[in-house]
């Protein structure tokens, strides 16, 4: 059975593609990011009692992920990209309706003249462009579950990476954007089956390329450049 969905808004964020992206919400709460509703959607009615809430869930699409077919296994990242996990048991973009969820922070609504109004929120882990199926409440009775597993990803290792960032080139980034340049680049965005030492990466965000190469625990910030 097929069923058909309406994407109601996108996400606006600083990463223009998936390079990058941290690989969950929250990792990286200093990034900012805005939720356009799409024209017919653009109904403050529709956001009444939404400011009473501090978190919300959204649903939205791995839409640089859509593939023909799918398959029962996929290489998480956090286990090195080397060992097989069932779909399901994993939050992998390569599932059979490519669907994403994720809790980010609501900063505030605000009603614009041109898109009107439109969700400002922190840590999301979105491209910029995602298309959004729904938008609910963060319900902390229900959805906070202190006790809960984490499968796998309680024993995997740590991604988290010293950055090593000049200052003369961290001057060249908005001061808004420095300590979330900062946090995405801490969390190892290079690829898990991607990790040569010496090699350099570059990462596009909020408007700038940034260049930087890897070695061991460490980060280094070589070259920041305009788009």
């Amino acid at each position: 059975m097929e069923v058909q969905i309406s994407v109601i808004a996108k996400m606006h964020s600083d990463f223009p593609t998936k390079f990058g992206i941290p690989r969950q919400p929250h990792l990286v709460s200093e990034l900012r990011s805005t939720i356009v509703f799409e024209p017919e959607y653009r109904n403050a009615d529709a956001l009444r009692g939404l400011e009473g809430f501090s978190h919300l869930w959204i649903i939205w699409q791995f839409s640089e992920a859509v593939r023909s077919g799918w398959s029962p296994t996929v290489r998480p990242p956090r286990l090195g990209g080397n060992t097989r996990m069932g779909v399901f048991a994993t939050r992998s973009p390569f599932r059979p309706n490519n669907l994403g969820l994720s809790c980010v922070k609501l900063e505030g609504v605000e009603i614009t003249k041109e898109f009107g109004p439109v969700i400002h929120v922190s840590g999301a882990d979105l491209m910029d462009g995602t298309p959004i199926f729904d938008i609910k409440p963060y319900i902390p009775y229900a959805d906070a579950h202190p006790e809960a597993l984490g499968g796998f990803t309680d024993t995997a290792d740590e991604f988290i990476l010293k950055v090593e960032f000049p200052p003369e080139l961290l001057e060249k980034l908005p001061e808004s954007k420095r300590a979330a340049a900062v946090g995405v680049l801490s969390h190892d965005p290079r690829p898990s089956y991607q990790r040569k030492a010496g090699r350099i990466y570059g990462l596009p965000f909020a408007g700038f390329d940034i260049r930087f190469t890897v070695e061991e625990d460490r980060l280094t910030v070589c070259e920041v450049n305009a788009l």
